[in-house]
């Protein structure tokens, strides 16, 4: 029999590629849920898909049958921007962790399949040049430092899960994305700043001949992982040959993407070069140092750096990524840029 899906926030960035890949390359079927359809293309029309226009915190009863109905849940609802956690920060608690909890509660009942989209922003401020999932400490800032509740409720939501699996033998994976970059991740011609997270706010930057803002400087490193690298080791993860993904707690990120934010700006303006549309945008392009208070406000306190181990996944799953940055870079202005048709692999 194949797999049924459930995938909440279906028509989000991580939801609608893995929508698109699964109905490619699987003959599982897929049961969406989102407040909009934009990113889901022909994925609609597809037989094995079945999509409702809703919202978790609403259609209860909806997700609540698919839960019971359904082998493994994705709930893939949360907002993921830092902006976000600063001005509303209620807003994050109540999407990230209650709603959610609520779902997780679910499968716990009905002895279903979890597959939790976790966070590297869990191990906070943690020391380590390597995040490891099993021994790497959190290490969050003072409570006035609300950029800090999306990272604490995606980590209690860890525990909640963890601990059913204890008590009561839920079978889960926790997955910690680690700067998930790709078509479709945000609208790059929104022109408003903070709209967007920082790989396609800068896109966006330099589409809007607006200066790129580097926050402190820009001398924080995050390691970017290309979409297609990630949705195949979610992929491996719901499949889950032998169990080998049961009850585990995975990071998914390309450490050999490591970049500090600054040249990361610079590596974007220089792609732009290869688009006779843009060339006079990249050769405008200028970058600005402002400080953090200024751009997120006060309540906001940032990582400096934040590199995964994935030794975890390369030994379960037999996983690693493929995708360098530039060529990450190249995919993306491809798809928005170019408008050629994008296609997983």
């Amino acid at each position: 029999m194949p797999l049924k899906v459930l995938i909440l926030g279906a028509n989000g960035f991580i939801g609608s590629s893995l929508t698109h890949a699964i109905l490619k390359q699987k003959d599982w079927e897929v049961y969406g849920m989102d407040v909009g359809d934009h990113k889901l293309g022909n994925c609609l029309g597809n037989p094995r898909f079945k999509f409702v226009e809703g919202d978790v915190m609403i259609s209860r009863e909806w997700i609540e049958y698919h839960i019971k109905k359904c082998d493994a849940v994705l709930p893939l609802v949360a907002i993921a921007n830092p902006a976000q956690y600063v001005k509303d920060p209620l807003r994050v608690f109540e999407l990230d962790f209650e709603s959610n909890l609520e779902v997780v509660r679910q499968c716990a009942k009905y002895k279903k399949r979890i597959i939790f989209p976790s966070t590297s922003e869990v191990y906070g401020m943690c020391p380590d040049g390597q995040l490891d999932e099993s021994t790497s400490p959190m290490v969050y800032g003072p409570i006035e430092k609300q950029r800090w509740i999306y990272a604490c409720s995606k980590q209690l939501l860890d525990r909640v899960i963890y601990a059913y699996g204890v008590r009561d033998g839920v079978d889960y994976t926790l997955f910690r994305p680690f700067n998930w970059i790709g078509p479709k991740l945000d609208n790059v011609f929104e022109p408003k700043e903070g709209s967007s997270r920082l790989f396609t706010q800068f896109i966006s930057n330099v589409i809007f001949r607006k200066p790129i803002q580097l926050v402190d400087g820009g001398k924080q490193c995050r390691s970017f992982t290309f979409i297609d690298d990630g949705i195949d080791a979610l992929l491996r993860i719901i499949e889950n040959k032998n169990g080998r993904a049961s009850r585990q707690i995975f990071n998914i990120g390309n450490p050999n993407n490591e970049v500090s934010v600054a040249r990361l700006a610079r590596l974007i303006i220089a792609a732009f070069r290869d688009y006779p549309d843009y060339r006079e945008h990249a050769k405008a392009a200028r970058v600005v140092v402002v400080p953090s208070g200024q751009y997120f406000g006060k309540y906001y306190q940032d990582i400096q750096k934040r590199v995964p181990a994935i030794g975890a996944i390369r030994r379960q799953l037999n996983w690693k990524p493929k995708v360098d940055l530039k060529t990450a870079i190249k995919l993306t202005l491809d798809y928005h840029l170019a408008h050629k048709d994008y296609e997983l692999e």
